[in-house]
């Protein structure tokens, strides 16, 4: 398939298909006339690469995993289990710091009601 179909099957742009290409994440043949051409297999690998940018990867990370989903060996696994175990602990990390800024905001929150709350009140006392 072309460029312009696996940008429309996978829902990513054209230009990051392109920067794909170029961080060595995806693959493509060329045409006589220079047009890419990917293979079915090119839809799944890029909502893969998605999934590890929403995870917060950088695409040098992801480039030294790819190896162990595209051709798994043990010097290659227990890389990218190693690095796959970092990654991790860094998203773990990430989600410990969400969740403490989620209860702050809460509280915060019931703070700001409970203000706004007097703040209604306040007017309804004086009138009295």
């Amino acid at each position: 398939m072309r460029i312009g179909e696996l940008a429309s099957r996978s829902g990513v742009s054209v230009r990051s298909l392109r920067y794909y290409e170029e961080q060595g994440l995806l693959a493509s043949t060329r045409s006589t006339s220079g047009q890419r051409h990917y293979t079915e297999d090119a839809v799944e690998r890029v909502a893969f690469i998605q999934r590890l940018f929403a995870a917060g990867l950088s695409s040098r990370t992801i480039l030294e995993l790819l190896p162990c989903t595209d051709a798994p060996s043990e010097e290659n696994s227990d890389a990218a289990l190693e690095r796959m175990a970092q990654e991790r602990d860094r998203l773990s990390e990430h989600i410990a710091d969400l969740v403490r800024t989620r209860e702050t905001l809460d509280g915060l929150v019931v703070v700001a009601r409970k203000y706004r709350d007097g703040l209604r009140a306040a007017p309804a006392a004086d009138g009295a």
